[in-house]
């Protein structure tokens, strides 16, 4: 059951940076360079193989200018 919720979860997340990444006219490539992050990690970000730690979730957020929360607010 955590698991099925934890996935939920980084789909959410994973799918709001693909929609404001996108808004933004930015490469998954171009925000991972912004946020400082590997490129691989970015895309495993938004497809959500991969748990984002709280530290990656704001650099993501402050390499597309928003608050952390706005990350957050679909959940």
């Amino acid at each position: 059951m955590a698991d099925k919720k934890s996935k939920e979860v980084g789909q959410i997340v994973g799918n709001t940076i693909k929609k404001l990444r996108e808004k933004q006219g930015l490469s998954q490539e171009e925000l991972a360079e912004r946020a400082s992050i590997h490129r691989t990690f970015m895309s495993h970000v938004e497809c959500a193989t991969r748990n984002i730690t709280i530290y990656n979730l704001v650099k993501i957020a402050k390499a597309l200018r928003v608050h952390p929360s706005d990350l957050l607010k679909e959940l």
